[in-house]
């Protein structure tokens, strides 16, 4: 592999590209530490030319390469396997914005873009980038469109998919597609940038991107809601869609016990709800009018659930820094599950008129089959994607109940979201965590038909091989 390392050293500068075993050390494990792989290198390009030129380079001597945006993925797609012969292509580099179109609400940008930086740079044109998620402050828009990520705003403002108008993108070939037009319509034969988005890097390397940008909300109430049960939690959702309408922005789930988790590890997020209740759902409503018109909107719609005994409590946020303390209070949960040890995580989709029976359903069966399990279920309710994550026993070690049980446990979970035709996965992808239970899930004329593509477009199989699907 020697004479593949120097061609790299044709393409970009010694300290751009990383082969010392210390140097790689940061770019081989994923953000839950579920896998740990090996690469040849690590290569930093700066442009979507140079990352061309490697691909080239990697199709001549059969390298793959394993895309890596803020690498902080829960399905393990963009950490190399074990072989040692793969190379980590990193984005570190490509974080520039490129133009924001106040006329045509755009903003194009690299693919290395801090989220969060895409927010705030948007807030200085006086302009929202809607997707938010808990990892924003580090993961980077190309693995948020290589996954379809979801968020905290899909009710609102959909997916990442939804979010996007154009691309740039290497293929296998090492080709650069440039696809980064402005266009809300552009009806000329099969959509490409639909093809890419979501596919992790197994089609081709997205290395720039045009994102729809919206007018910064005037004002913005958060309220935190105690109830009982998911039937009405459902209710409430349909009461809000009823009266809100579009000024629906947010309305998350979390259960008891996710709250409890929290409380343990993060103290000062205790529940300002009284009585502990089974659900807490926060909701946020956004305004384009002022700042009494969404208030008054807000306090009639919980005057309304009141009356219908769907909430039994409700906080609202009175100030900004207490909004931001609801949805810490949310976006936590992760972090805490993180503490307590490793867990079963479930991204999934569930159609709302099934969700009871299957929160109902898998709780039962889970706890009839592990007495003692902990369930720590939340979610973006509005959308029906559920987090289903399972802790062991309190006493009980992590590691070896997840060893133990973890394929059993995926199974069951998975035979309930196929009896309420769910997605096993919601906004995290497949990467390798689902690889194998990816082909039972879509069935196989669907199957059949993602690795025909991935072997039209990519015939070498070099572009992250073995994730989403196996050619």
């Amino acid at each position: 592999m020697q004479s593949f390392i120097q061609q790299l050293h044709g393409i970009l500068s010694p300290q751009y590209i990383l082969a010392d075993d210390a140097d790689k050390v940061p770019y081989l494990t994923d953000w839950r530490k579920r896998y740990t792989g090996k690469a040849l290198a690590v290569v930093l390009p700066k442009s979507a030319e140079e990352i061309a030129k490697i691909v080239q380079a990697c199709a001549q001597s059969n390298v793959a390469i394993v895309p890596q945006g803020g690498h902080t993925g829960f399905c393990g797609g963009a950490t190399p396997d074990d072989s040692g012969k793969q190379i980590v292509l990193s984005f570190k580099r490509m974080n520039q914005i490129l133009e924001i179109d106040s006329a045509n609400q755009t903003i194009t940008l690299e693919a290395g873009c801090i989220l969060q930086s895409v927010q705030e740079k948007a807030a200085e044109h006086g302009f929202l980038f809607p997707l938010s998620l808990g990892a924003e402050g580090s993961c980077m828009i190309g693995g948020n469109l290589a996954t379809n990520a979801g968020g905290t705003n899909v009710l609102r403002y959909g997916n990442t998919r939804d979010l996007c108008l154009g691309l740039e993108v290497v293929t296998a070939k090492g080709e650069i597609w440039d696809g980064l037009k402005g266009l809300r319509k552009d009806n000329t034969g099969y959509d490409l940038r639909d093809l890419f988005i979501g596919s992790e890097g197994t089609l081709g390397i997205i290395t720039a991107a045009v994102m729809k940008l919206y007018p910064l909300p005037i004002s913005q109430w958060t309220t935190l809601v105690a109830v009982d049960s998911v039937a009405s939690t459902i209710d409430l959702l349909n009461l809000f869609q009823k009266r809100a309408t579009s000024l629906l922005t947010g309305f998350e789930m979390m259960t008891r016990e996710s709250l409890e988790l929290n409380t343990k590890h993060f103290p000062h997020m205790a529940n300002p709800l009284q009585g502990n209740p089974a659900y807490t759902v926060l909701i946020e409503l956004s305004d384009h009018e002022s700042e009494e018109h969404v208030r008054q909107l807000l306090e009639t719609v919980l005057e309304e659930a009141f009356e219908a005994n769907l909430i039994s409590d409700a906080v609202i946020a009175s100030n900004l820094s207490q909004a931001k303390s609801f949805w810490q209070m949310r976006e936590h949960i992760t972090l805490a599950q993180a503490e307590e040890g490793a867990n079963l995580k479930h991204d999934i989709t569930i159609p709302l008129s099934a969700l009871e029976s299957f929160i109902k359903e898998t709780d039962d069966l889970m706890r009839a089959k592990y007495p003692g399990i902990r369930i720590i279920n939340f979610g973006h309710l509005g959308d029906g994607n559920l987090h289903y994550n399972i802790a062991p026993p309190l006493g009980i070690d992590p590691k070896s109940f997840n060893q133990a049980n973890e394929k059993a446990i995926h199974e069951l979970v998975y035979s309930q979201v196929e009896r309420c035709k769910g997605s096993i996965s919601a906004e995290h992808g497949v990467g390798q965590l689902k690889l194998d239970g990816l082909r039972a899930h879509k069935g196989a004329v669907a199957h059949d038909l993602m690795r025909t593509l991935k072997t039209a477009l990519d015939p070498q199989n070099i572009l992250n091989p073995h994730k989403v699907v196996s050619i």
